[in-house]
C-alpha cells in the first residue's frame, strides 16, 4: 500500500488533484477517528481531519518521499487537534442536559442503527464513558493512549508522529495509562 501512496503522492507533486482524492479516500475514516478520539466531537473532529488534508495538501511539497505518508500525514492531524485542545476548554459534557429540552442529555444526540439488545446498549454506553475519561487526560496522555490502543500504531511511528524520542513515548503511555486506570478504576 505504501508504493500505491508513494505512486499518487508523486502525481500529485506533479499537480494531480485527482490522485489526492484518492489519497484522501484511503485515508479519511482514520484521520477523522484520530480527530474524534482525541477532540470527542463529530464536527471538530470533521472539521480538524478536513483541515489536515488541506495543510497537507497545501504542503505537499514539503513531504519527503523517502518517509511514510501516514506518519507525516497523522503529524499534521494530531497537531491540529492538539492546538485546538489547547484553544479551547471543555465546555460540554456527553452527560450534560441540551439546553431547551427536559432530561435530554447529547448521549441521546448520539446516531443508532435502530433498536440495539441490552447488551449492546451496556457496550456503547461502557465504550462512550472509556472515551469520554480518554478525553479527560492531559492532551500528551490522550495522544499517545489514542495512538498506541485505538489507531495501533507501533511506538516507532508514534514517535515519530510526535517528534519525541521512544522512551519518552513509552512513558507517557505508561502514565497515560496508569491515569486512566485510576478514572476507571471504580467500574
Amino acid at each position: 500500500m505504501d508504493l500505491f501512496i508513494k505512486s499518487k503522492i508523486k502525481k500529485v507533486k506533479k499537480g494531480d488533484q485527482n490522485a489526492f482524492a484518492e489519497v484522501v479516500e484511503y485515508y479519511k475514516d482514520k484521520i477523522y477517528q484520530l480527530c474524534y478520539r482525541m477532540l470527542g466531537n463529530t464536527h471538530e473532529a470533521e472539521d480538524m481531519a478536513q483541515e489536515a488534508f488541506l495543510r497537507a495538501y497545501v504542503n505537499i511539497d514539503s513531504y519527503d518521499i523517502k518517509r511514510k505518508f501516514s506518519t507525516w500525514l497523522y503529524r499534521i492531524a494530531t497537531n491540529l487537534c492538539i492546538d485546538r485542545i489547547r484553544k479551547k476548554k471543555p465546555d460540554y459534557f456527553l452527560d450534560a442536559e441540551v439546553a431547551g429540552t427536559e432530561g435530554l442529555n447529547m448521549y441521546s444526540q448520539i446516531a443508532a442503527d435502530g433498536d440495539l439488545p441490552e447488551e449492546s446498549v451496556e457496550k456503547l454506553e461502557l465504550h462512550e464513558y472509556v472515551q469520554q475519561q480518554i478525553t479527560q487526560l492531559p492532551e500528551k496522555y490522550r495522544t499517545v493512549i489514542i495512538l498506541k490502543y485505538v489507531d495501533e500504531l507501533p511506538l516507532k511511528e508514534i514517535s515519530d508522529i510526535m517528534e519525541l524520542p521512544i522512551g519518552t513515548v513509552k512513558t507517557r503511555i505508561h502514565r497515560g495509562r496508569e491515569a486512566l486506570r485510576k478514572k476507571l478504576r471504580h467500574m
